[in-house]
């Protein structure tokens, strides 16, 4: 039973930080993409950043670049987000996600292709 476990979101201000982590149990594929997609009340949920787990290779929404890094800790089975000079359009639903993959091409799916996720944590910026 694969379980993506998300924390670290919260409340900030405009310019502000915030890193996210996900806890992956379960989960056996050594060949995968994981990441983090985020989602507003009436809006579909987008792909922030995804890192590919064979080369590390990462694809970063146009809206986040500079300014977000994804990273992981194999050892600790632990996906983050760092999330630097926040703006309020980063407001959302946080979610982890993973699914088995075979080449970087998986950096660039949307939502649809991924099967496993988190419960979502939520991340807050104000003016």
């Amino acid at each position: 039973q694969v379980q993506l476990v998300e924390s670290g979101g919260g409340s900030v201000q405009t310019g502000g930080s915030l890193r996210l982590s996900c806890g992956a149990s379960g989960y056996s594929d050594s060949s995968y993409c994981m990441g983090w997609f985020r989602q507003v009340p009436g809006a579909e949920r987008e792909r922030v950043a995804i890192i590919f787990s064979v080369d590390g290779s990462t694809n970063y929404a146009d809206s986040v670049k500079g300014r977000f890094t994804i990273s992981r800790d194999d050892a600790k089975n632990t996906l983050y987000l760092q999330m630097d000079s926040l703006k309020p359009e980063d407001t959302g639903m946080y979610y982890c996600a993973a699914r088995e993959a075979w080449d970087s091409r998986c950096l660039f799916w949307d939502r649809y292709a991924y099967g496993y996720w988190g419960q979502g944590t939520q991340v807050t910026v104000s003016s």
